[in-house]
């Protein structure tokens, strides 16, 4: 049990950006480029639908990032005709340091230098009249791994229905370069760190779980199915119920005839 990759997901996420850029009458769309393979293909499709003059890509290094992000940022914006611009965000985050509490852990300070790129990826989108398109996946997104104003502060999600294996299908499909499509998923926010040792379960395997959510099955029918532990069944249950609010607008207390997020409609 996998999900699969529809045959024309390119074009239905094509004309998605497209008609979202034509809506915002701005000059194209600015994409958080990191050397990963969601934020490659989300440039790609960009530059599908709206063309590389009108996508410009933000590389955002910390003190952290490793030298192949670097040259594979710089060799796929080349391959892909787009503006790139980098910018060390180290300064920014040493500024955080000095001022908040309890920075030397981990975990708080890779929430600061997500939240620091956001706010650098919305600066330069409305100093050039831009959106900014982010590079969330399905798989992350119902998991909950993603930083709340951080990674996941962005104006459009195109591969936000993709999971993580379909990502890679569109990827190869699209033809991206080799060394972005096989490169072991890492954030880069502290050395050593990587996705899946991060979540706990590979992503074959979380794709398979968070598909069978998807249908509605019980734990133990997906254990069946799929063949993973019931308890790594259990655990992404309880992250994906526990990370319910990053994946809503605040919610508000319903006092007016209409409210917003809740039965305004728009």
């Amino acid at each position: 049990m996998r999900p699969q990759l529809k045959p024309d997901a390119e074009l239905v996420l094509i004309e998605f950006i497209r008609q979202k850029v034509e809506e915002s009458h701005g000059n194209g769309v600015v994409v958080g480029l990191s050397g990963g393979v969601d934020s490659a293909l989300v440039t790609k499709l960009c530059v599908m639908a709206v063309g590389a003059d009108k996508v410009s890509n933000l590389f955002l290094p910390s003190s952290t990032t490793p030298q192949v992000d670097r040259d594979h940022v710089k060799e796929l914006a080349k391959q892909l005709g787009t503006k790139l611009t980098e910018i060390d965000i180290t300064p920014l985050v040493e500024a955080y340091e000095k001022t908040l509490p309890a920075m030397a852990r981990k975990e708080l300070k890779g929430n600061v230098m997500a939240r620091v790129r956001m706010t650098v990826l919305y600066h330069y989108a409305k100093m050039n009249f831009h959106l900014v398109m982010g590079t969330g996946n399905k798989s992350e997104l119902l998991m909950g791994y993603f930083t709340k104003y951080g990674d996941g502060g962005c104006d459009y999600l195109p591969i936000g229905d993709l999971y993580k294996t379909e990502v890679w299908e569109l990827a190869r499909k699209l033809q991206l370069p080799d060394f972005v499509v096989d490169k072991i998923p890492s954030a880069g926010l502290w050395a050593g760190q990587t996705d899946e040792a991060e979540m706990g379960i590979t992503y074959n395997e979380l794709d398979q779980v968070l598909l069978g959510m998807e249908q509605s099955l019980s734990p133990e029918e997906i254990v069946k199915r799929t063949g993973v532990k019931l308890s790594l069944v259990q655990m992404v249950m309880v992250k994906h119920l526990t990370s319910v609010h990053k994946r809503k607008m605040p919610l508000i207390p319903k006092i007016g005839l209409r409210t917003i997020g809740l039965d305004w409609r728009e």
